[in-house]
């Protein structure tokens, strides 16, 4: 597959997925909310403060990701994090999570993969750095970091051989995403071999980032 076959696929899609939404939103409502910003029409203010985007698609990624937000914020006092997500308990996860650290943590929905949205999201936002959380291959978010000149990462990395598999039957359109990657951080030595067997050029191995998360005394209690 190809660039221009896979956006177009995404847009013939677009329908479906749209009314996909709406019909998870009978139960959850977070689904029929913030549309303009899945289709990169709108979304929080751009800022004047640098800018790092992590994006993590639902609960577990937003949970992952908490002890990299909280030493990106602390290594750039100056900066701010745009976290990303697919999923309302994704975005309901977050907000929990890194409430407290006010205007220094926003949140917005990724947009669709079409190449024209991811485009001008980036416009938006201008980001220092794009950090992808475990498997979110993005190839046209990715092939727009690349053209924008943003330094893709992708971090708690993982991929299993059925991923590897499907990933090489993709061709073209996903053997470029991970050779596109600037760095990729993965969970274990297997992992990392995997996604170099890709074409990824800087695979390094440092583990699960879940490891890294402190539990709050009061859930320690409460297990105990």
């Amino acid at each position: 597959m190809n660039r221009t076959l896979y956006s177009g696929l995404w847009w013939l899609a677009m329908p479906a997925v749209l009314g996909r939404l709406w019909w998870r939103g009978r139960k959850e409502p977070g689904y029929r909310q913030h549309w303009g910003e899945r289709l990169a029409l709108n979304g929080p203010a751009a800022g004047s403060r640098p800018t790092i985007m992590v994006h993590a698609v639902s609960v577990g990624e937003t949970r992952a990701c908490e002890p990299l937000v909280d030493a990106l914020l602390l290594a750039n006092p100056g900066s701010r994090i745009l976290l990303t997500h697919m999923t309302p308990t994704g975005r309901a996860t977050g907000r929990d999570l890194f409430a407290h650290y006010g205007e220094r943590v926003v949140q917005a929905y990724l947009p669709y993969d079409t190449g024209t949205m991811t485009a001008r999201f980036l416009r938006r936002y201008r980001p220092r750095a794009c950090i992808l959380m475990e498997t979110e291959v993005w190839p046209n978010l990715i092939r727009a970091c690349t053209l924008q000149g943003v330094p893709t990462v992708l971090a708690n990395a993982r991929l299993s051989e059925r991923s590897l598999k499907r990933g090489r039957k993709a061709g073209a359109v996903m053997l470029d995403a991970a050779r596109a990657f600037t760095l990729v951080a993965a969970q274990t030595d297997a992992d990392a071999a995997r996604i170099a067997s890709l074409g990824a050029p800087n695979v390094i191995v440092t583990g699960s980032v879940k490891f890294d998360i402190v539990p709050p005394q009061a859930a320690l209690d409460k297990g105990a």
